[in-house]
């Protein structure tokens, strides 16, 4: 579970990510940030691509540098801010990069969807019932 300060660090991590993101083509910048239980924050912007099919989302780069980090597992929260009018989700290939890193530590983390007026709340499990991970494959 994430403490209410500790809630505030990380949405303020993932819209500091937001500033950063590449996003000439949609003006949609997104920003992520993962919270371990060791206190450790990762974030990450959405990179676009003139070939749109390649662009990267904030989610998947922040798992990636959490990953190239040598993180695997431990992940209690994830925040997703976007610049619309209403909070946003991780799209569904997100979800299921952010499910593999979860799984690797047993844990099923709370994602922060956060708008400019309100944060909707959830668990991944929520957002992504009956999962394909790792343990699928054993």
């Amino acid at each position: 579970m994430i403490l209410m300060n500790d809630e505030a660090k990380l949405i303020d991590a993932a819209r500091e990510a937001a500033r950063k993101s590449y996003s000439p083509y949609s003006s949609f910048p997104v920003g992520a940030a993962l919270a371990f239980e060791n206190g450790d924050i990762v974030t990450g912007t959405n990179i676009e691509n003139a070939s749109y099919g390649l662009a990267l989302c904030a989610e998947t780069v922040a798992v990636a540098k959490a990953m190239d980090a040598g993180t695997r597992g431990g992940l209690i929260a994830v925040a997703v801010t976007g610049p619309g009018p209403e909070p946003i989700t991780p799209c569904g290939r997100c979800r299921q990069v952010l499910n593999e890193l979860a799984q690797l530590g047993g844990t099923d983390p709370t994602i922060l969807c956060i708008g400019p007026d309100r944060t909707i709340r959830l668990t991944l499990s929520e957002l992504l019932p009956h999962a394909f991970g790792p343990a699928a494959l054993d």
